[in-house]
């Protein structure tokens, strides 16, 4: 679900018609309003991206960057600073990991809630055994920080972690908060042929990838009690058994693919086993 959004109409300046650009926007604000937000208020900003990548000005009031400048105050002033889980334990999932010579292994993500800080001991959770390590450094954009916290894309330096020890799809959390599953309970929404989702129904048995947090595993899809099948456009309850074990708990969100291609979108509700 997209809360705010704001639209920048790019090429304006391939446009020398005021009135095809006023009928562009007035159809861009319908399209909005078709889905669900407010299309007479959201900000509209016309501007010309390469012509601003492409200037060899030095100064920031040239009239090139002008609606580069409109679009942040516009994304500054409509769209409200999102309340961060700070509170809750820290959890962030391994997007990628690197080997530093002479520092250690590092693992980079986007701190989904918590706070994490320098020395602080951690377990990293899923796909393989749990595993407990000490962070020795915390980065973000080449700064050494104290701490990272609730959506902050960070690097965790990890103590005593080989490259290969920890891989993208496992999870970095407070020990003990969080615990690897392979079955659950989910509602479901699987889309449509025209929505970009399969052209057929599938049944109990059905073998899809499932997307959670930054990674993909494959799962087997068993069917409520009295459902035959699952035709694209249902909303739908399942129960799903996972190949490999991860970082599961109730609310969290996942994406259905099959063969590259998203085919439906979940949340779980109830963890089994």
């Amino acid at each position: 679900e997209v809360p705010q959004i704001v639209v920048f109409l790019n090429k304006v300046d391939m446009v020398d018609d005021e009135e095809l650009l006023e009928l562009v926007e007035l159809e861009v604000r319908e399209l909005l309003s078709k889905y669900g937000f407010k299309g007479e208020e959201v900000p509209i900003i016309r501007g010309s991206a390469l012509k601003a990548l492409e200037s060899k000005s030095t100064d920031i009031a040239a009239p090139e960057f002008k609606c580069i400048f409109e679009l942040m105050n516009a994304v500054d002033s409509y769209i409200p600073t999102p309340v961060r889980a700070k509170d809750k334990p820290f959890l962030m999932p391994i997007e990628d990991v690197f080997g530093i010579k002479g520092r250690g292994t590092v693992a980079t993500g986007r701190v989904e809630r918590g706070i994490v800080k320098v020395s602080e001991e951690v377990e990293i959770v899923g796909i393989r055994e749990p595993k407990k390590t000490v962070v020795t450094g915390v980065e973000m954009f080449r700064k050494l920080l104290d701490a990272g916290e609730a959506g902050d894309n960070v690097g965790l330096l990890l103590r005593g972690l080989e490259r290969d020890d920890i891989e993208r799809g496992q999870v970095i959390a407070k020990p003990g908060s969080v615990k690897p599953h392979t079955r659950f309970q989910a509602e479901t929404y699987v889309l449509t042929k025209e929505e970009g989702g399969r052209h057929t129904p599938f049944f109990t048995g059905y073998r899809p990838q499932f997307y959670v947090r930054t990674t993909d595993v494959t799962g087997e899809v068993k069917l409520k009690e009295g459902t035959e099948m699952v035709v694209p456009g249902d909303n739908t309850s399942l129960e799903v058994t996972l190949g490999t074990p991860i970082a599961l708990e109730e609310g969290l969100r996942f994406a259905i693919r099959e063969g590259g291609h998203t085919v439906g979108a979940g949340v779980v509700t109830k963890v089994l086993a």
